[in-house]
């Protein structure tokens, strides 16, 4: 990984290296393709200007990327889709390192399983229908192969390889889609067409960008009876604007214009006009307070009581911060530990316990701390649990008595049981099982018994640790579901451009029927214009809906164009996220979700948070954010801890 990479360099002599014998590192194979879980054999050879091997030279692999891992000897074990950049190292003592590289394809295995959209099982003589498939291999990578459609019956339905599918007569076909080895019969029914006269509900509406309108086909037969069962092909036209509807009829415009929308049965068709303006959820935001630091920032979180604070750091400290008043928010005390980083830190429900998490002890024991919150201003860390996690802990959750955490070392959940603070123990164990190499988990939320996992290269990961649903338990946590997608084609720009330093699943929030989930994308060279050495980063918001949560699908997303996603907060109709560079970031998600949020005009507010003071003074990069008592808390990794407000909603005066 990268970050191996960056400590062995920051391992070399402190003093100015001397010119480096090694002019050159051949890595063989330099480019390769493998399949998930395959391997791939390196080697390598340190050469000086005459082509000579340089017998002096220590040569070590290294892994930029989390899609798969590499040993000592250069053994390429291929875990995840995407590529893998293997930088190997040659050291000559008291001389500057030299760098080779091989770059290498991981492709997902072969297609196991077709999903064809839309499902069918019944349709009219005259239904004209387009049907898309996407092909899957068994560990629920999407592949790229071209799916084909053929159908036993081309008297009853007729469909072109591609999916362009007629019904013709009365009676029964199956169609069956292909890609590669794998298929998916389906079986269709065909019945006369009575349907006399169509049409749409509704007829004319009116509507802001972002707002869905789920439009519905009756028909009717020559004496008047309402029809069962009509399936329309819909449509729809813009003039101007962009806008969508899919094969349910739900629709929406993300820009304004006026819409028509179409449905078709057989030689009958019928439309309906919408009318589409701007969303107009715009308002400022106030700074109430700041809190600059002398080390780089990381999460907050507020004391149930709103009193005090805790703000955590990309250093050996957490500190209470009194907000009784945000506009005056004061230092007033700190927790210190062995760590170089504490990434979360949160209290239980009722206040009197919290936890935080450790990354980088000087003595190899990472785990978390529980400190006693009772005294909100003045924190105690009263134990701490490493026995089993003490390769490091980057994000928790604490719930219920118990704190489910992210265990650097394999990847996996852990269920720690704190019930007795002082005697922290761990209860339950779960992890992916696609492999072991590149796997990793990122973040993990709990809410109502089911735990929903950001799952860095396997997605979003619902288990149930006591809803019940599936029998779990926080000491036996059980699958519900997953919802994987695939990173390396969403991100092939950024890659083409910066190259990728690291991409995956990073946050997950739950919220009603919808799960926000976060993207963390890091460019691999430097950004030009960013100030003191701020990474260039990327990602997108998935809006994942789980209203059926065995078959959760993603609905609606959010990318901004200035920076990445890093974490997120949710209060009733409204998401507050951390931009990183983009800074601080407010959005209306009032309504049903569906389409392209950003271009709905669905972004209420946003503030660059930096300014002349902190650890990096005038150089955004905000962490994320949490609402407590309307007052929005957002720790900036550069810049500190900021206080912000929305100004209230404008009343609407109506003549």
């Amino acid at each position: 990984m990268l970050l191996s990479l960056l400590l062995a360099l920051q391992q070399q002599p402190a003093q100015a290296p001397a010119p480096s014998p090694v002019a050159h590192v051949e890595v063989t194979p330099p480019a390769a393709e493998v399949e998930v879980g395959q391997t791939i054999q390196l080697s390598a050879k340190a050469l000086d200007s005459a082509g000579s091997v340089v017998p002096t030279a220590t040569l070590r692999y290294f892994i930029n990327g989390d899609e798969g891992t590499v040993d000592s000897t250069g053994l390429v074990t291929a875990g995840y889709r995407g590529q893998m950049r293997v930088a190997v190292v040659a050291s000559v003592e008291g001389a500057k390192p030299a760098f080779g590289e091989a770059i290498i394809k991981v492709k997902p295995l072969a297609a196991s399983k077709i999903e064809v959209t839309p499902a069918l099982s019944h349709l009219m003589v005259g239904s004209r229908l387009s049907l898309t498939g996407v092909a899957y291999s068994k560990q629920g990578d999407q592949r790229d192969d071209a799916v084909t459609f053929t159908s036993s019956n081309s008297k009853i339905v007729t469909v072109s390889s591609d999916g362009r599918l007629s019904a013709l007569a009365p009676g029964k076909a199956t169609i069956t889609a292909k890609a590669g080895s794998a298929t998916h019969p389906f079986d269709v029914q065909v019945s006369a067409n009575r349907v006399a006269r169509l049409s749409i509900d509704p007829a004319t509406s009116n509507a802001r960008a972002g707002d869905v309108i789920r439009f519905k086909a009756a028909g009717k037969d020559a004496a008047g009876k309402a029809v069962e069962g009509v399936v329309v092909r819909w449509a729809v036209a813009e003039t101007p604007g962009v806008a969508q509807i899919d094969g349910d009829g739900a629709f929406v415009a993300e820009t304004p214009g006026t819409y028509t929308v179409t449905a078709t049965l057989g030689g009958q068709n019928t439309e309906a006009v919408v009318q589409v303006t701007q969303r107009e959820v715009r308002r400022g935001l106030e700074v109430q307070g700041r809190v600059p630091l002398a080390f780089r920032g990381a999460e907050v979180w507020v004391h149930p009581n709103g009193q005090c604070a805790y703000m955590s750091t990309i250093a050996d400290r957490v500190y209470a911060i009194n907000v009784s008043d945000p506009k005056k928010p004061a230092i007033v005390d700190s927790m210190m530990t062995n760590s170089r980083i504490v990434n979360d830190v949160m209290t239980t429900e009722d206040g009197k316990y919290g936890v935080f998490s450790r990354e980088g002890a000087s003595d190899r024991k990472n785990g978390i701390v529980v400190f006693d919150a009772s005294e909100a201003c003045h924190p105690k860390p009263i134990s701490e649990y490493t026995s089993t996690v003490s390769g490091g802990v980057h994000s928790s959750y604490v719930y219920q008595g118990h704190v489910y955490l992210t265990d650097d070392a394999t990847g996996s959940m852990r269920v720690i049981d704190i019930r007795d603070p002082k005697a922290p123990k761990e209860v339950a164990r779960w992890q992916t099982e696609q492999t072991e190499a590149g796997r990793y988990l990122h973040d993990i939320m709990v809410v109502d018994g089911l735990a929903y996992l950001a799952y860095w290269n396997d997605g979003l990961v619902i288990l149930d640790v006591g809803n019940g649903m599936k029998g779990g338990s926080p000491e036996s946590p059980k699958l519900v579901s997953q919802f994987k997608y695939d990173l390396s084609s969403l991100y092939a720009r950024v890659e083409g451009i910066w190259g990728l330093s690291a991409r995956g699943t990073h946050t997950a929030w739950k919220a009603g029927k919808y799960v926000f989930v976060g993207d963390e994308v890091y460019a691999a060279k430097d950004a030009k214009g960013l100030q003191d050495g701020n990474d260039l980063t990327f990602g997108r918001l998935h809006v994942i809906d789980v209203s059926n949560i065995d078959h959760p699908k993603e609905v609606a997303w959010y990318e901004p164009t200035d920076g990445g996603v890093h974490n997120v907060w949710v209060v009733g109709d409204t998401l507050y996220l951390g931009n990183y560079q983009g800074g601080a970031r407010v959005l209306d998600i009032s309504g049903e979700l569906k389409g392209d949020l950003l271009r709905q005009g669905r972004e209420i507010s946003w503030i660059l948070t930096a300014d002349s003071l902190g650890f990096r003074p005038r150089s955004t990069f905000a962490w994320g954010a949490v609402v407590n008592n309307g007052n929005i808390y957002v720790p900036d990794i550069n810049t500190g801890l900021w206080i912000l407000k929305v100004e209230p909603k404008q009343e609407t005066l109506t003549p």
